[in-house]
């Protein structure tokens, strides 16, 4: 058995800790897209966009790639509504998927410790930003599962106190 190379590795570990988010996306409603949480601000639909947004900026800011990116979700800096579109939101997050494995899959094992200057995060090395956005995506995973779980649609009758 050939022993793995260090993109081999980390893909397999991006990949697992993304299931975290992409696994609650096959039983997904429109409706669902909707869905908040009582006194937030951001739907399900936004946070499946966000997601996406921000993959396919590591894809390009980070490792490199030459992908067109237009993080809408950034630029609102808040849920606009308008995140309602089932098939294309889970078109855009396989889509972003793709993007950052196939540009994961191309760095050289000393292009893991080139070190990346973002505004967002300051400077790491490309093995550190890839545990972001592994956080990232988990983090908003588990704000996405909460929300399934427990949010409704519509439902101004729901107070704070019935939390």
């Amino acid at each position: 058995m050939e022993a793995k190379t260090k993109s081999e590795i980390l893909l397999e570990l991006w990949k697992e800790a993304r299931t975290r988010f992409s696994n609650q996306l096959s039983g997904l409603t429109a409706e669902d897209l909707k869905k908040k949480l009582p006194l937030t601000q951001n739907s399900a639909g936004f946070l499946i966009r966000h997601v996406g947004d921000v993959e396919l900026l590591f894809a390009k800011n980070v490792f490199g790639s030459d992908v067109k990116v237009s993080a809408k979700t950034l630029i609102a800096q808040h849920d606009t509504g308008e995140w309602t579109d089932l098939d294309a939101l889970l078109e855009y997050v396989a889509y972003s998927g793709q993007t950052l494995e196939a540009i994961i899959k191309t760095q050289s094992e000393s292009d893991w410790e080139t070190s990346i200057v973002t505004k967002e995060f300051g400077t790491k090395t490309k093995v550190e930003s890839l545990g972001r956005i592994i956080s990232h995506t988990a983090h908003h995973g588990g704000q996405l599962a909460i929300i399934l779980k427990y949010a409704h649609v519509d439902k101004p009758e729901l107070k704070a106190e019935a939390i």
